[in-house]
């Protein structure tokens, strides 16, 4: 394993200590989700397709966190009663959809992690979340070895500070209170890797 990263019980891997921490701020939105213009807002439309075709309904709660743009947020609102948004940028949120500070605070049909999991320094909290399904999108990691992990697009030190592959995602996910009940690459329609191997991991947990 590389200096400064550490496989975890569930298999993920974790960077023990941050060097030059991201700064989520407006400027960071702006530079990382609002250049992919139409791609966000199809990939939003495959995201709300993947959730509901896999619980079967039309949530009436969702909170996006980490919700970058606003994009999937702003798609939910035409069709979920209600919608929120946590995110520490303040990037502000499409009208109709509301911002909370505290993500624990209330319950939720769904609680969605697009490209935001792997951010956080502790991932423990999602124990304690108060949600019937939990989503979850990341980059998928092979870890086929320390050069491939070394050179992987997706290390982003001090930014990505968590990584999965499908097996650990679902151990950990285990570990907090939640089983499995689908799993695919499907964001690999859009995102597609340099290789023949699946990019993105996309996946649907049930308390």
């Amino acid at each position: 394993m590389l200096k400064n990263y550490e496989i975890l019980s569930s298999g993920a891997i974790k960077q023990s200590s941050l060097i030059n921490p991201v700064v989520y701020d407006v400027k960071y939105v702006n530079d990382r989700y609002n250049s992919y213009g139409e791609l966000s807002k199809r990939m939003s439309y495959l995201r709300y397709s993947y959730i509901i075709g896999a619980i079967g309904h039309v949530p009436d709660s969702i909170l996006d966190v980490g919700y970058g743009n606003g994009d999937f947020l702003n798609l939910c609102k035409d069709s979920i009663k209600n919608c929120y948004g946590y995110d520490v940028s303040n990037y502000p949120l499409p009208k109709g959809v509301e911002y909370v500070s505290d993500m624990f605070s209330s319950e939720y049909d769904v609680i969605t992690f697009f490209d935001s999991l792997e951010h956080f320094h502790d991932i423990n909290f999602v124990k304690d979340l108060k949600a019937k399904y939990v989503v979850v999108s990341v980059p998928w990691c092979h870890n086929f070895s320390d050069e491939w992990f070394s050179n992987w697009k997706h290390r982003r030190e001090d930014e990505h500070i968590f990584h999965f592959n499908e097996s650990s995602l679902i151990e950990f996910m285990k570990d907090m209170g939640y089983e499995k009940i689908a799993s695919s690459n499907i964001e690999d329609i859009i995102r597609k890797g340099v290789d023949e191997h699946p990019n993105i991991l996309t996946a649907i947990f049930k308390k």
